[in-house]
């Protein structure tokens, strides 16, 4: 790889194999460099392959002037998310989480912990996210000495919310309160507590969180499915209803109409997560 542009003493803007610009990591890799040379390969700790240009450049700007831990802190938080927990992330991430990360940093130096609203919200939805905020919070323990409590996990954690499902912290808001109030209805229609452990609720909790998605997006799915719903609504009455229940909170709160076939799907799920409660 040739060198593009020398950003710091530690990253480099370069040209990879394909002539695709990258940004490339490592201790002192910059030093004495200048553009047109060929860099050392043995010096590469990270290449960023970013595709969009500005955001590119937002996160070589960023770099410019800060402390090489705080960006391998972030660089492994991120392959661990990726790697560790399976997560396909928009690269929005490496902005806004090593940002977020630098200047945690210095909060905490400062004595600055911000309490987070969302935390429960945090824990009890986006357990995959709130785990890679826990994960974080050990990484910068051992590596500088800096011990956040739990509130800071969750603050992590709404980057890799917002990098997953592409949301804002309004979007994550709405998300938390229709994945509140259907379980709320669910179990005051069924009178148990829904197991927040089985693989049926992470399955329930994946389908209410696209179906806020495609909400907020106005992409509901047609009634494609009419005999389907139809059939279900007359095998299982309580479930149907329920799943009624909660497109009507939905089109009340949200102004957006759930079809049959979103209700066919809730239904099923409700089913699911009901059936095995039931049975255990």
């Amino acid at each position: 790889m040739k060198i593009f542009k020398v950003i710091n003493n530690n990253v480099l803007s370069a040209y990879d194999d394909k002539q695709q610009e990258v940004v490339v990591m490592g201790r002192g890799i910059g030093f004495k460099a200048k553009p047109g040379d060929v860099i050392d390969e043995s010096k590469i700790e990270k290449v960023f392959h970013i595709e969009n240009s500005t955001l590119s450049r937002q996160f070589q700007e960023m770099l410019s002037d800060m402390p090489l831990e705080h960006m391998q802190i972030s660089s492994d938080i991120i392959s661990y998310a990726k790697d560790e927990c399976g997560m396909r992330l928009s690269q929005s991430i490496y902005v806004a989480l090593t940002d977020h990360i630098n200047f945690a940093i210095e909060r905490y130096r400062q004595g600055i912990q911000l309490p987070n609203a969302l935390l429960g919200e945090i824990r009890q939805f986006y357990r995959r996210e709130y785990l890679v905020g826990e994960y974080a919070l050990r990484i910068l323990a051992e590596r500088l000495d800096i011990h956040f409590g739990e509130d800071e996990a969750g603050f992590i954690a709404l980057h890799f919310i917002n990098a997953v499902y592409d949301t804002t912290l309004h979007d994550v808001q709405a998300i938390s309160d229709i994945l509140q109030k259907s379980l709320e209805l669910v179990q005051e229609d069924f009178g148990t507590w829904v197991n927040t452990h089985s693989m049926h609720y992470e399955r329930f909790m994946a389908h209410l969180k696209f179906l806020a998605r495609r909400i907020a997006g106005g992409e509901l799915l047609k009634d494609e499915e009419s005999e389907m719903a139809e059939l279900v609504r007359r095998k299982y009455p309580r479930e149907y209803a329920c799943g009624g229940r909660i497109a009507a909170y939905i089109e009340q709160r949200y102004q957006a109409k759930l079809t049959g076939e979103e209700v066919l799907y809730l239904a099923i799920h409700i089913r699911r997560v009901t059936m095995q409660e039931n049975e255990a």
